[in-house]
């Protein structure tokens, strides 16, 4: 078994930080996204779609998308529970805030750096109007977050899930494109606090 990564890529660390807390060690190889190798054949032929990370496993299967992976370790090794189990309420209730995360946070502050940075200038078609359109409903979603955050200590509720990974490393991306977490969302500073503070927000 082997993971098929990428250092700077926020749905790679969305991994490394999943199985830094299940305490899953996967050898890595790396891939060169600078070099654009995950665009070209050979790693397309582990992932058509050209992203990283993607998972190898012994008998050769190939398991790409983030969520994914974590789905494949937490079946693998239960415990500790970061996506809710097999009690139905508690795993519908961290899908839905990990949706949530997804889509309203992680993904809008990544379409900021996509259409709007400097990096992609010549790698995609950019639309600097729809990136700074994500940048102001990321902002308000942030805001939103803030106040869901005030009377609970983490995303999904009372235990740490891979919502709130998901909601960490979209937004520890965004330092790139000039999100930053201050006192005027304290709830959402809070949390953001404690899960830095986790040895898992190092991997």
């Amino acid at each position: 078994m082997k993971l098929h990564e990428a250092a700077t890529a926020p749905n790679c660390r969305r991994v490394r930080i999943f199985l830094a807390e299940k305490g899953i060690e996967v050898p890595v190889v790396p891939v060169d996204l600078g070099q654009a190798e995950n665009r070209q054949e050979p790693f397309r032929q582990k992932n058509p779609m050209g992203r990283v990370p993607v998972l190898e496993l012994d008998d050769g299967t190939f398991i790409a998308e983030s969520v994914a992976i974590c789905r494949y370790f937490e079946q693998l090794q239960p415990e500790p529970v970061l996506m809710g189990g097999s009690d139905p309420e508690e795993a519908a209730r961290i899908e839905m805030w990990q949706r949530r995360m997804e889509l309203e946070i992680a993904l809008p502050i990544m379409q900021v750096f996509r259409n709007t940075h400097p990096y992609f200038a010549d790698r995609i078609d950019q639309y600097a109007d729809y990136g700074e359109g994500q940048r102001s409903h990321a902002t308000k979603r942030l805001e939103w977050l803030d106040r869901e955050l005030a009377d609970r200590e983490f995303v999904a509720g009372d235990a740490y899930s891979i919502a709130d990974i998901t909601a960490q490393i979209g937004i520890d991306f965004g330092r790139v494109t000039k999100f930053k977490v201050t006192e005027e969302t304290p709830n959402l500073l809070r949390w953001h606090q404690a899960v830095s503070a986790r040895p898992s927000a190092k991997a």
